[in-house]
């Protein structure tokens, strides 16, 4: 059943236009708020904007954390508070598998090795990808772009593809502390 009959029908020129406006013009604190409340996510301070997919059990989302613009998340993905997740950001859980039965890729998942988890603190910065089966640590920074394939420490930052320790954040001072880049 569609989404428009299965809430009331069709929607009129007016709603339309309202609805279109919210979706892709209203990134700002309240409305953001709200559409993560109308997404079913009712932790404290969670933030949704515009044109993100998100996926995930309204209790998987933790207090203050903002999904960004056209971000998708989807599957057994956690995240803790305090995150914060730029845009165009994706984050999948779980992976189709290869089936030499039928030679193509099957709508199975291993779900027990798909699980991510996006500790408290975290900013996935603009254009991140975090693959099936990684945990983002505490506080940890993903910069721009960067494929997370493996595991990130507790306050580490990362970059590239696939992402690879580049510094680490002094938990104390909250200095950056860049490691000496090969010649």
């Amino acid at each position: 059943m569609s989404v428009q009959k299965r809430f009331g029908g069709e929607l009129t020129d007016e709603e339309f236009r309202k609805f279109t406006l919210y979706t892709t013009q209203s990134n700002n604190f309240e409305d953001d708020n709200a559409r993560a409340a109308i997404m079913g996510f009712n932790n404290e301070g969670v933030r949704v904007a515009p044109g993100a997919i998100v996926r995930i059990g309204d209790k998987q989302i933790g207090d203050n954390s903002y999904v960004g613009l056209y971000s998708y998340v989807n599957g057994d993905v956690t995240i803790g508070k305090n995150v914060l997740i730029g845009p165009h950001v994706s984050i999948v859980a779980s992976n189709h598998l290869y089936d030499p039965t039928t030679d193509h890729f099957s709508a199975r998942s291993s779900l027990e090795e798909g699980k991510v988890e996006i500790q408290d603190g975290v900013w996935l910065t603009t254009g991140v990808v975090i693959t099936p089966g990684v945990t983002i640590g505490r506080c940890a920074l993903v910069c721009a772009n960067s494929v997370v394939t493996q595991n990130v420490q507790d306050y580490q930052i990362v970059a590239g593809s696939p992402a690879k320790a580049i510094g680490e954040i002094n938990p104390e001072t909250g200095e950056y502390l860049w490691f000496k880049k090969e010649q």
